[in-house]
């Protein structure tokens, strides 16, 4: 059995009933897609809190907490990152039900990556957290450590400048690999200057004009 059902098999328990009015026959993927440092993290996290605030059955799946489950020791690869993006596909699929919400946190950077959901799940949207380089840049590097490597974005510039080596460093999407945008995103939220309010709160009215009821 893979890890990941493994990890996910928490989430077919039972749960809660969603609140009074929402019947639909199958649940709600949202997948926040972006730039690493784009803000997509913090945003899912906002909508999150606000939906179960509302009473809603909220699952969050995030590709940076998934990725040392499907591969322990990671390499980056460009078919690794593919074969990581197909898991997190089934992953995403497996985890939608009647009445309950699942938030995507990835950015993963192809189009056909993001697809592999949309094709897959009858109720989908894409909100595409877009900022400039230089944003997610800054972004970044305030952020505290942990499953993403720190200055990420310095050390691909000083590595396609220079080719210095960084140890665990793999092609980093935004320096070393292109980011496809989706035409069909049913959402893009221009992130340069808006605070995490002004932008979770865009996301909510999307996902709330697509809840039955």
């Amino acid at each position: 059995m893979h890890p990941s059902l493994l990890t996910l098999s928490p989430v077919f328990c039972p749960l809660p009933a969603t609140p009074k009015g929402w019947s639909s026959e199958q649940g709600l993927v949202i997948w926040f897609t972006g730039l690493p440092g784009s803000g997509k993290s913090s945003i899912c996290d906002y909508v999150r809190d606000r939906l179960k605030e509302k009473g809603f059955d909220v699952l969050v799946l995030r590709m940076d907490e998934l990725r040392r489950k499907y591969f322990p020791d990671p390499q980056y690869t460009s078919e690794e990152r593919q074969r990581a993006y197909e898991l997190f596909a089934d992953d995403a699929v497996r985890a939608t039900r009647p009445g309950r919400l699942v938030l995507l946190d990835a950015t993963a950077p192809r189009i056909s990556m993001r697809r592999a959901v949309r094709n897959r799940v009858p109720n989908f949207a894409e909100i595409h957290i877009k900022c400039s380089l230089s944003t997610a840049m800054r972004r970044e590097r305030s952020r505290p450590g942990g499953l993403v490597m720190a200055d990420l974005y310095a050390k691909a510039l000083e590595r396609k400048k220079t080719g210095k080596k960084f140890p665990g460093l793999g092609r980093v999407i935004g320096v070393d690999v292109p980011f496809e945008m989706d035409p069909e995103a049913e959402m893009t939220i221009e992130n340069d200057q808006l605070s995490l309010n002004e932008a979770g709160e865009k996301a909510m009215k999307l996902i709330e004009d697509k809840l039955p009821g």
